[in-house]
Parts: C-alpha cells; sequence; structure tokens
C-alpha cells in the first residue's frame, strides 16, 4: 500500500480536526511528555517491587527487563507493519486505521497527536500488567518496566524524528528512515525505535 491517509501529499504545517466536540478535541491531544513520564513512573514502581517482592535474583532479573525492552521493539514494528498500516478495505477498517495512523501520515509534524492520550496510554499499561502477570507471575514486575521503557524510548524518538533535525552521528539513521517512511515509501521502515526486525524481515529502506 503506497497511500496512507487522505491527502495527496503530507501537510507538515497543518492539523487535523478529529472530532467536532471541542471537548473530545482536547482529550485527543497530548504532549509527549505526558505518556513518558507515566510509563517511568509505572517502570519503576514496577521495578522496586520486583526487587523488594520478589525471591528473583537480580541480575535474571535485569535480564528479563532486557528482553521485555526488545520485546517491545518487537511488538512496534508488528503492529506499525499489520495494524496501523492495515489494509483499508472495509469502511470500519479505513475509519479505524485513518484515526489510529492515517491521520498521522496526512500531518506528521502535529506534535500533539504523535502519542496516545494519556487515558489511552494508562489503559494500555493496565492490559500489559494484566497480561504480563497472567503468562508470567512475578516475572512481569521486571519484563512489564523493560517493556514500559522500550515504550517510552519508542515515543521519545518519534518525536524526536518529527520535531528535531537529525543529529550528525549513528542515530542519523532512525531520521532517515523514518522519513523514507513518511514521505517516499510506507511499506518500509516500520521500526521507529530501532531498525532491527526491519533488517531481519527485509523491510528496510532500499537505498
Amino acid at each position: 500500500m503506497k497511500k496512507i491517509g487522505r491527502l495527496d501529499r503530507p501537510d507538515n504545517s497543518g492539523s487535523a480536526q478529529m472530532f467536532k466536540n471541542p471537548t473530545l478535541e482536547r482529550l485527543s491531544r497530548t504532549h509527549i511528555s505526558i505518556p513518558i513520564v507515566l510509563f517511568l513512573g509505572i517502570s519503576s514502581v514496577s521495578f522496586y517491587y520486583a526487587v523488594t517482592s520478589t525471591t528473583i535474583a537480580l541480575p535474571l532479573g535485569i535480564g528479563i527487563f532486557l528482553a521485555g525492552i526488545l520485546a517491545f521493539t518487537f511488538v512496534e514494528y508488528m503492529m506499525h507493519k499489520h495494524f496501523f498500516h492495515m489494509l483499508p478495505d472495509t469502511k470500519f477498517k479505513d475509519k479505524l486505521q485513518y484515526s489510529i495512523h492515517g491521520v498521522h501520515h496526512d500531518y506528521p509534524k502535529d506534535k500533539d497527536r504523535l502519542a496516545m492520550p494519556p487515558f489511552v496510554s494508562a489503559a494500555y499499561a493496565a492490559i500489559f500488567y494484566g497480561v504480563f502477570t497472567l503468562l508470567m507471575q512475578d516475572y512481569a514486575l521486571y519484563f512489564l518496566p523493560g517493556f514500559l521503557v522500550g515504550y517510552a524510548a519508542y515515543l521519545a524518538v518519534h518525536y524526536a524524528v518529527h520535531a528535531f533535525q537529525p543529529p550528525k552521528n549513528f542515530l542519523k539513521v532512525l531520521w532517515v528512515n523514518h522519513a523514507v517512511h513518511h514521505y517516499k515509501d510506507p511499506d518500509a521502515a516500520f521500526g521507529v525505535s530501532s531498525p532491527l526486525w526491519d533488517y531481519l524481515f527485509g523491510t528496510l529502506p532500499k537505498k
């Protein structure tokens, strides 16, 4: 699918009105710092309880924490490729795809819509905690912080690549890949915080 969104070309200075109701419209926007602080705060509390209330050895816990970060990068890639870029072959899918991602491709520099609203982010964190606890028991207290730190890092990187000029170091590849995804080939470079899974699954931008 070579076109995401509804505009002929991205509008780098505009912003979409998603809701006619002004309250809903305001709630659909958020400053990037709010979900980042939320996720890092939850991560800190979870890690504290992992250390103080479980018998899991700290070296193992740190390994699980790192596995959580890696797991997030995989989820980020798969969600972006298969959910955010779903084929909108029904009216419902078209509205859903546009609301969650197509609008971002139309207005990529709208800083208020580079993250989900706080109540959605909090709901995500609660769901992750429930699922991870069901699957991992006490190990979830180490895995969840890693996963949410990965999420916070993704949000920070995603904001940075849209709001700032690329740095003159090895991180520049993140800016370049995401620019290719938005302005040249939306079927490439689905990883925002890391090009790892694009490399493994063959979706790196063509040079």
